[in-house]
């Protein structure tokens, strides 16, 4: 059964980990406070899981200059009627406007209509496991619901570091 406590938890860390998106400093371990080691991540273009969804995530914001996600909407919900399960898991589900702020190169490439912004309005689902350190997501999966302007050029099939899109 999860608390009061914990649905505040839960939803400091979804605005935790946005912030930590937004302000880029993808030291070592910074995915840490915020995900299980064997997390998987889906978006619209694949699924990674463990330290290549972090680094998948990493790959997909670089391609930007800024970022600005905002969450609204949390609801927090235990996993499993009863057992171990209810104990120590739980789902979430929140909306987000995710901003995109493209490189200058980008747009010069693209020329003078150029938008400067990828704008997403979408929806987040998780998994979450409580662990000694507090609640961690195991699993996060995101879904567009819309977009306006153009979204960043993918790499080329193979390459190194695949993106992942919307987060």
């Amino acid at each position: 059964m999860t608390t009061q406590a914990d649905h505040q938890e839960i939803g400091a860390l979804v605005h935790r980990l946005f912030q930590a998106l937004d302000a880029r400093e993808f030291t070592s371990g910074w995915a840490r406070p915020y995900f299980t080691e064997d997390a998987r991540m889906e978006t619209p273009i694949g699924a990674d899981r463990g330290a290549a969804a972090v680094r998948a995530a990493e790959v997909a914001l670089g391609r930007f200059d800024r970022t600005q996600h905002m969450a609204s909407g949390i609801i927090v919900e235990p996993r499993g009627e009863s057992g171990e399960d209810s104990e120590h898991g739980a789902t979430a589900r929140w909306n987000a406007l995710m901003v995109h702020v493209h490189p200058e190169a980008v747009l010069k490439e693209r020329g003078p209509d150029a938008a400067p912004l990828f704008t997403v309005g979408g929806v987040y689902e998780a998994d979450l496991r409580r662990t000694p350190d507090g609640w961690r997501f195991s699993r996060m999966a995101v879904r567009a619901v819309w977009t306006d302007g153009q979204p960043p050029q993918l790499m080329a099939p193979g390459a190194e570091g695949r993106p992942a899109a919307g987060v």
